[in-house]
């Protein structure tokens, strides 16, 4: 009889354990496919870059998004054919942007307004005594 209850109880403990691993593994399962989780492993830099080297999103973005933002700031006043000109060179400029370019225009343009400038600070040169002074 205390056999039967030692091996029920070693059955329980075991099928606990079992159960808490199983739901352990089951949340590590969901949590792989989360969408967290499948942004964070697709979306990384290099991966963007891949991509945007075989479709040419960045490209195609700029090339509806230059011309709009062109005719609508810089050439407000502009009549129809300047605004159509416009509109046909930025297009094709926008196509040949690809995702190094625009980072490379954003970061200098970043860096153009975050540098500090540094003030010279003023040195004071010693010419020694002046002829006209009383000491001289």
């Amino acid at each position: 009889m205390e056999d039967l209850q030692a091996k029920k109880l070693e059955l329980k403990v075991e099928y606990t354990l079992k159960q808490s691993i199983f739901k352990v593994d089951t949340k590590n399962f969901i949590h792989q496919f989360s969408l967290g989780s499948l942004i964070k492993k697709f979306a990384t830099p290099s991966n963007l870059f891949k991509v945007d080297d075989k479709l040419n999103l960045s490209g195609t973005a700029m090339s509806l998004l230059l011309p709009i933002f062109m005719n609508k700031t810089l050439f407000r006043g502009a009549g129809f054919l300047t605004k159509a000109a416009v509109g046909l060179v930025s297009g094709k400029v926008g196509k040949s942007l690809d995702a190094e370019h625009i980072s490379a225009i954003f970061n200098s343009v970043k860096g153009f307004f975050s540098k500090k400038k540094e003030k010279k600070d003023k040195k004071f040169i010693d010419y020694g005594i002046p002829p006209d002074s009383e000491t001289y």
